[in-house]
């Protein structure tokens, strides 16, 4: 499997830390920065184009995933959720990032760096990489409900 990770300079140790622990158990892993710590730096192109490879590679059927973290994960969930085809989640412990992926098929963790420790935050990553989609009638009725506002801007009840 394919991830995709970016962060900004709050989530730059959480990053380099995932990226060894993720590529150690045989992920590959893209890091779409950024490279060097700027306290300045912005976040949304960083996990825009994370975000644009998940979703360019999910289309074309490949098996991909991303991350994007920050300082509390809130705008870099955001901004990956702009991107049409991404359902990104923020993920707070074990069950919402299991839940993330079981439920709502989200194809993208949002995280905060200064929010978890470097063993819980792996402990997060993992379970949402692991996690899989449960493909419930109930589930994929809601999801066909967002893809479809997300495509056409109507509301089906």
């Amino acid at each position: 499997m394919r991830v995709h990770i970016a962060t900004d300079h709050a989530g730059m140790e959480l990053s380099a830390h995932l990226v060894e622990h993720l590529k150690a158990k045989g992920y590959e892993v893209i890091d779409h920065g950024p490279a060097e710590y700027d306290a300045a730096d912005d976040y949304p192109g960083f996990c825009l184009k994370a975000a644009e490879a998940v979703a360019s590679e999910q289309a074309e059927g490949q098996d991909s995933l991303g991350i994007v973290l920050g300082g509390s994960g809130n705008g870099e969930q955001i901004a990956a959720n702009k991107v049409q085809g991404i359902r990104a989640a923020l993920a707070w412990n074990l069950d919402t990032a299991r839940l993330a992926r079981e439920h709502n098929n989200a194809n993208v963790v949002g995280l905060g760096g200064r929010q978890h420790s470097l063993e819980e935050a792996t402990a997060i990553v993992d379970a949402f990489l692991e996690g899989q989609w449960s493909n419930e009638e109930r589930h994929s009725r809601r999801i066909s409900k967002i893809t479809h506002y997300e495509n056409t801007g109507e509301i089906l009840d």
